[in-house]
């Protein structure tokens, strides 16, 4: 029997396309795989209930939150209480289906090849954690934001593991916000000394998990129909385990999904955008079958028109208009 690939995940109604996107995502890949949602509210609860779909446990939020939780729930905003509860859910998900492992991933992930190649990486080791990776441009973040992504952790239901997860969990319900403060930001920034904290922590190697804030350190093409990307600087190539579609803004227009983001690198429109839209597409039809009247998570055809204008105007011309809108500067009246 082949090894399973256990993941678990939060979203409501507002990514409930893009849950359905990495579901189908993980489908393709060909491995044995289970995906464990915490539905954020009773809509997306009824929704995957009813797509009965076969590697999926749905899990309500009564099912879910504890006193500490709930305790909490009412001091954050919806991210922040998402943010919040992730350890929760890979605990959950360990304790209450005893699981040998367990993965968690954020909903806006798409899986472009096995995640079999970041599960060798584990080895005997409890804790895998994945770096950012940020781009020159983006490296200060690092100090705000954290060296490590929660986008994709795995961890062994073992002592090592649960200790951290339960660390982890006392921190989130102790502070857990979207701001920098004391060395602190949301979830992530709590992951940056856990090489030295916790026993068993394995930092992946492999370059796979691609995001906008790293793609500019990358060129991107297909060999042998896989999606590979080349490190400008070592000329390195790896096959791309998945994208992160961090903050990317989707738009239905006549029933077509369009996916808009932090990039205008032809490669990765073509090669990893374009394929997502179109999966975005099936997951829409699949839920307009159940109910024709979901419309949730778009930006508006407004918003979508000023983007594709956008777009279409050269680099210099914008630059030309920048200059023009500018207000001019005036010297100081008076010394």
């Amino acid at each position: 029997m082949s090894k399973k690939y256990n993941f678990c995940t939060l979203f409501n109604k507002k990514y409930l396309l893009y849950g359905l996107g990495l579901y189908h995502s993980l489908e393709k890949q060909n491995v044995n795989f289970h995906l464990y949602v915490v539905a954020f509210d009773d809509y997306t609860a009824d929704m995957l209930q009813k797509l009965n779909l076969s590697n999926l446990t749905m899990i309500t939020m009564k099912e879910f939150e504890d006193k500490k939780l709930l305790a909490v729930k009412p001091t954050r905003t919806i991210s922040e209480y998402c943010w919040t509860c992730s350890s929760s859910v890979i605990l959950y998900c360990l304790n209450n289906f005893k699981l040998e492992s367990c993965a968690y991933v954020d909903a806006d992930l798409f899986f472009f090849n096995s995640p079999k190649i970041l599960d060798d990486e584990l080895g005997s080791a409890s804790i895998s954690l994945s770096e950012h990776g940020y781009s020159a441009e983006k490296e200060k973040d690092v100090l705000l934001r954290g060296k490590y992504c929660v986008q994709y952790m795995r961890f062994r239901n073992d002592i090592n593991g649960l200790e951290a997860l339960r660390w982890w969990r006392e921190r989130c319900l102790e502070w857990c916000f979207n701001r920098v403060e004391n060395g602190k930001f949301g979830d992530q920034k709590y992951l940056d000394d856990w090489t030295e904290r916790f026993q068993g922590v394995q930092v992946l190697r492999h370059l796979g998990g691609v995001a906008s804030w790293n793609i500019n350190r990358y060129d991107f093409s297909t060999e042998n129909k896989i999606l590979t990307g080349i490190d400008k600087n070592t000329r390195q190539k790896f096959p791309i385990v998945f994208y992160h579609f961090h903050n990317a803004k989707i738009f239905n227009i006549f029933g077509r999904v369009y996916v808009k983001g932090f990039t205008h690198k032809k490669d990765v429109l073509g090669l990893i955008y374009k394929p997502y839209s179109k999966n975005m597409t099936t997951a829409l039809n699949l839920i307009k079958k159940i109910d024709p009247t979901f419309n949730d998570g778009f930006g508006s055809k407004k918003d979508f028109l000023f983007i594709m204008i956008k777009d279409l105007v050269p680099s210099k011309l914008k630059k030309s208009i920048k200059l023009y809108l500018m207000p001019k500067k005036h010297s100081k009246v008076g010394t």
